[in-house]
């Protein structure tokens, strides 16, 4: 009876870890969804009080980012996950480290909105909400389908990755010609600008999280592949 016991409280542990590895990824996700969104209001609103909670709330994400990895490489180290639980436990930490710098993208542009405190507003901030909504759209969306292995939900987040860079592309042209017409617009167009590049990287790691549940649901590997961009 013995081994039979412990072959199941093993099994029971290892259910619990990868529980606990998945919960641990949530409250991160949660942690990072409200930097980039606070980063984002700062710009808008030119708060510096919201900005600087970004950038001190950063070293929690860092935090966690080092305690999931503990974990996962714990799970994979002693438990020798095969299947569908390993293609869980690898996806967890590919999806860490894209959480990990969308925090460090998000303090980015804390860091901008603080530079652009003192600085007029330009027409309406060149279409930054709108991008900005855009891409929470695809971090939410990326995570909610990690949450319910949901293929589709991943792959409409890869179709938006286009848009996002239409917009990117729009931006840049419209600030370009900002600093052209007044060079006194140039230091305020240039964090415009990081603002608007450090988004557009949030949507590229929101994307590589989407092509991670395709691979965590399907066993599919989309990272070279058009499919979904059609």
């Amino acid at each position: 009876m013995s081994p039979a016991v412990s072959d199941r409280e093993i099994m029971r542990h290892f259910i619990e870890e990868l529980e606990r590895l998945t919960n641990k990824l949530l409250e991160m996700s949660s942690l990072v969804e409200s930097a980039i969104y606070h980063s984002v209001t700062a710009v808008v609103q030119k708060d510096e009080a919201l900005a600087r909670d970004v950038i001190d709330n950063e070293v929690r994400i860092n935090q966690m980012e080092m305690e999931i990895d503990e974990l996962a490489i714990s799970l994979l180290a002693l438990q020798h996950p095969v299947a569908a639980d390993l293609r869980l436990t690898t996806a967890a930490l590919k999806i860490n480290t894209d959480l990990e710098r969308m925090g460090d993208l998000a303090v980015n542009i804390a860091e901008r909105a603080i530079s652009l405190i003192h600085e007029p507003v330009v027409k309406p901030m060149i279409d930054i909400p709108h991008i900005a909504a855009l891409v929470q759209s695809m971090v939410r969306k990326s995570l909610d389908a990690f949450v319910s292995r949901d293929p589709d939900l991943a792959r409409s987040v890869l179709a938006s990755d286009d848009a996002v860079d239409n917009l990117r592309t729009a931006s840049y042209h419209e600030l370009i010609s900002f600093m052209e017409d007044d060079p006194k617009n140039i230091r305020q167009a240039v964090d415009l600008l990081s603002v608007v590049r450090n988004l557009e990287r949030i949507a590229d790691h929101s994307t590589n999280i989407a092509e991670d549940v395709l691979y965590l649901a399907e066993g599919i590997d989309v990272r070279h592949h058009a499919e979904t961009r059609g």
